[in-house]
C-alpha cells in the first residue's frame, strides 16, 4: 500500500486518508493508483461495516495536480483514456467508481477543498458530510476537460440536470452549505470527520447482511422500473429473511441487548 493512502481498521470501521497535507492531498498517479489499491485492500478485508474516506490536513482533495498533467497527456496517447482497464472503467475511474462499488457503505467527510476530481471522488461515496465553508468545485471546465472520472454518472443520481450543467459549464466555486442545497452533500457540520464516523459505527452497529444488501439494492434500482425494482426488493429480502444475522436482529430487539453479528 502506497503511504499517499493511509487505512486504519477500528471497530469495523475503516477510515481510508489521502495522505498529501502540504498539497491539499491534490491527486497525482501515486495518489490515483493508492486509492484503487486501498478500495481493493478494504474488499478483501474481513470485518468491515463502513468507510470514513478523507484527506489528510485541512482539505478533503484539491482535484488533480497540474504537475501530472504532461504524464495523463501521454497516457491518452499511449493508452487511451477509452481502454478499460479496471472492469468497466479506465484507472482514473476507478478511483472513484471502486468505492462506489465496495459492498458496504461509504462515507466522504469534506472539509477545506473538493475540486474536480477531488470531488468526483466525493461522489464515490454513499453519502458525504461536509463542513458548510467547504469549497467545492467541478474544476475541470478551467482547464478545458471535462469531469471523466466517473462525475457524470454520478452526479445524474444527486443533482438537477440544470444545476450539473451549470457548475459544469462555469467551474464557479460553492460551499459546502450550497452543495447541500444542491443534493451533493448529503448534511454539513463543524466537525465533519466526527461526524462522519458517527454514521459509519452507527451502520457498523446493524447486521451486515441487512446494510450490504440495502447497499445493492438502493444502487441497483436507481434507474430500473418500477417491475424491476420491485423484484429485486423482493429477492433481496428473501435472502435475508431467517439468516443468522437477521434472526440475531430480531433476539437483540426483543431481548433489548446489543445485537452480536458475526462477518
Amino acid at each position: 500500500m502506497s503511504d499517499r493512502v493511509l487505512i486504519e481498521v477500528k471497530d469495523h470501521v475503516a477510515t481510508v486518508t489521502m495522505n498529501r497535507a502540504d498539497k491539499r492531498n491534490a491527486l497525482d498517479i501515486e495518489m490515483i493508483e493508492g486509492l484503487v489499491a486501498a478500495a481493493a485492500e478494504i474488499r478483501e478485508t474481513k470485518g468491515v461495516r463502513a468507510v470514513v474516506l478523507t484527506g489528510a490536513g485541512e482539505s478533503f482533495c484539491a482535484g488533480l495536480d497540474i504537475a501530472t498533467m504532461p504524464k495523463l497527456a501521454a497516457l491518452a496517447h499511449e493508452v487511451g483514456f477509452k481502454t478499460r482497464t479496471h472492469g468497466i472503467s479506465n484507472l482514473f475511474q476507478a478511483c472513484v467508481i471502486d468505492w462506489a462499488e465496495l459492498p458496504v457503505p461509504v462515507i466522504a467527510a469534506v472539509r477545506g477543498h473538493a475540486f474536480g476530481g477531488g470531488f468526483q471522488i466525493m461522489l464515490g461515496a454513499d453519502m458525504r458530510v461536509a463542513h458548510p465553508e467547504a469549497k467545492l468545485a467541478i474544476l475541470e471546465g478551467k482547464w478545458g476537460i471535462i469531469p471523466d472520472m466517473g462525475g457524470m454518472l454520478l452526479m445524474r443520481r444527486l443533482a438537477r440536470g440544470d444545476v450539473i450543467r451549470k457548475l459544469t459549464y462555469t467551474a464557479e466555486l460553492f460551499s459546502g452549505e450550497e452543495g447541500a442545497s444542491y443534493g451533493f452533500i448529503t448534511e454539513t457540520s463543524d466537525d465533519p470527520l466526527a461526524r462522519a464516523t458517527e454514521i459509519a459505527q452507527q451502520i457498523a452497529a446493524k447486521s451486515p447482511d441487512a446494510v450490504q444488501a440495502a447497499k445493492a439494492l438502493i444502487t441497483a434500482t436507481e434507474l430500473t422500473d418500477p417491475e424491476e425494482t420491485l423484484i429485486l426488493e423482493s429477492a433481496a429480502q428473501e435472502a435475508l429473511v431467517g439468516q443468522p444475522n437477521q434472526m440475531e436482529a430480531v433476539m437483540a430487539g426483543m431481548t433489548k441487548r446489543t445485537p452480536k453479528f458475526t462477518d
